[in-house]
């Protein structure tokens, strides 16, 4: 079996790992949780299968790409697994990551049952960022979707303060996640079919990199 990940790879796997233990000596990360009330031992176990999760995505549908077909695509790279090299046949398989998109938006309905969130501004939150997101986000020819990695994170977290006080946390987090998916993924659907890529992930930028670490940076400035 032929292994697709590269020593640079690897190495950089490993440092960021390292950066993820010296967080946690930090205790950013589980003031981040304290403040999303969750206890620190769940928000750890989350964040790692988040960390793990964002290397698997479970197709759902293809689409038909408006894109002259090509031999061979470029190399893609989704997170820290690097996708070799595939042949785009006029259309675009469309998947669902495990780590930046299903635990997320678990994760963003357990908070709001958890919380004292009313869902009037849960909604208004998840529509302006989704509206935010739409915005910032464009789509990239033969890669796919991508936006500002702190235009998110910091508009939840406003967000979370002038709807929300007493519960900005939650729904800094909350918006930050689902208004991303909503806004930058699940309204670019339309595009995709422009890009010609053959693959195509919603929440497929990783856990570092894309939605979850938006809901913990949010969380983290509300």
């Amino acid at each position: 079996m032929k292994n697709f990940y590269s020593p640079v790879h690897l190495l950089l796997f490993v440092f960021l790992l390292g950066a993820l233990m010296v967080l946690i000596q930090l205790e950013l990360l589980s003031y981040a949780f304290e403040k999303l009330g969750l206890p620190p031992e769940l928000g750890l176990i989350v964040l790692f299968l988040s960390l793990f999760g964002s290397a698997i995505n479970l197709p759902v549908t293809r689409i038909k790409s408006d894109v002259p077909v090509q031999e061979l695509m470029p190399q893609a790279y989704w997170g820290l697994l690097r996708i070799p090299a595939q042949r785009f046949r006029n259309e675009t398989l469309i998947c669902i990551n495990l780590g930046g998109c299903l635990i997320p938006v678990t994760l963003s309905v357990f908070l709001f049952s958890h919380s004292a969130l009313d869902i009037f501004p849960a909604l208004l939150g998840i529509t302006i960022i989704s509206i935010i997101s739409y915005f910032f986000s464009r789509p990239i020819p033969r890669l796919g979707i991508a936006m500002p990695i702190l235009v998110a994170p910091i508009s939840a977290a406003v967000v979370g303060l002038l709807i929300s006080p007493e519960q900005s946390a939650p729904l800094a987090y909350i918006s930050g996640t689902l208004g991303v998916l909503i806004g930058a993924d699940l309204l670019r659907i339309k595009d995709i079919s422009r890009l010609g890529t053959p693959f195509a992930s919603i929440g497929g930028a990783g856990t570092f990199d894309g939605i979850f670490i938006t809901g913990i940076v949010a969380a983290l400035l509300a």
